[in-house]
């Protein structure tokens, strides 16, 4: 049809493109990691994901009070001990690192949502995600762990969790347990599709949970298989979760399309720490222009059909949006 179709027509101008743009970004699609440690005054940089820092309860304040302020609706917590055992019970100490710090950000920052990742890794000795039998992760032995920790994070203040250690049935265990104990309104949001994924590297050091032994490959997904996790989405809304995950994003675009496809329930995809450190290397030795780089990643995972993006560039990207 050409000279009469001519395509480019609509991309003359900055106005014309923003005018025919089909997928848009904004601060309120996004959540915002936080690493939390016990202890006071502490706020440290982590080597290897640059700008990401941990911090004790008591240093949270002005950084959610800043989080909220760039329009970010949420942020989700991940905890590190100073004790750790084989069951990992530190994980619903009413006391804990992680319940500690649900009660300083709702202080700081009444309006922003809290999400606390549920998973036995940071808390166990060995780093596994569950109780371990015999040198294996024990399924069913985990299931009630899981689901007194969830409790222990909703009886905090929590807002909504987020279970991501990839045990079968997990789901129905925290969502019985929580409805018996009085949370029947808790919000599920189940990492359903979850790959045993090298881009996982640099969080190992930030939550300081890599396996002892062994991988975790015996209950994360396969990197290989996509229809499964469509299976594993499934079952977990079967099972009463109110929102489902892929994770990581940028590798996984083709599952996060399946899923928005297959479901009408609110996706999520968590841009993972190596997708991170990957642009902050590459942009801090100038091969890459960081910034249109991470808007780009973003709008990508957007585009693929995620309603929520987890994303350690929350911060930078919101600012940018606003145009500071």
């Amino acid at each position: 049809m050409f000279p009469q179709l001519r395509l480019r027509r609509l991309r003359r101008t900055d106005a014309l493109r923003a005018l025919v743009r089909e997928t848009s970004l904004d601060a309120v699609d996004m959540v915002y990691p936080l690493f939390v440690v016990e202890g006071r005054g502490v706020k440290q940089e982590i080597s290897a994901m640059p700008g990401i820092y941990h911090f004790s309860p008591d240093r949270l304040k002005d950084e959610v009070k800043e989080i909220a302020g760039l329009g970010i609706p949420a942020v989700i917590l991940f905890g590190i001990p100073d004790s750790k055992d084989e069951t990992g019970s530190s994980a619903w100490d009413r006391q804990g690192v992680i319940q500690k710090a649900i009660r300083a950000i709702k202080k700081a920052a009444p309006g922003l949502l809290v999400i606390t990742d549920v998973c036995l890794c940071e808390y166990t000795s060995h780093g596994h995600c569950g109780v371990i039998t015999d040198g294996c992760v024990d399924n069913d032995r985990t299931l009630p762990l899981l689901a007194k920790m969830a409790l222990s994070h909703a009886e905090a203040g929590a807002d909504i969790v987020a279970p991501s250690d990839m045990m079968d049935g997990r789901v129905k265990a925290i969502r019985q347990h929580l409805d018996k104990n009085g949370f029947e309104q808790m919000p599920i949001l189940s990492y359903a599709a979850k790959y045993a994924s090298a881009f996982f590297g640099p969080f190992r050091e930030a939550a300081q949970s890599a396996p002892q032994f062994g991988d975790r490959r015996s209950y994360q997904m396969d990197p290989a298989n996509a229809r499964q996790a469509l299976l594993e989405i499934e079952e977990d809304i079967k099972e009463g979760a109110d929102m489902i995950m892929v994770k990581p994003a940028l590798p996984y675009l083709d599952v996060i399309r399946r899923a928005r496809d297959a479901f009408n329930y609110p996706l999520a995809a968590y841009n993972v720490s190596g997708e991170y450190s990957m642009v902050k290397a590459a942009s801090q030795r100038g091969w890459i222009d960081g910034k249109t780089v991470t808007m780009e990643i973003l709008t990508a995972i957007k585009r693929a059909g995620a309603d929520i993006i987890i994303t350690y560039h929350a911060k930078e990207a919101a600012a940018w949006l606003q145009g500071k």
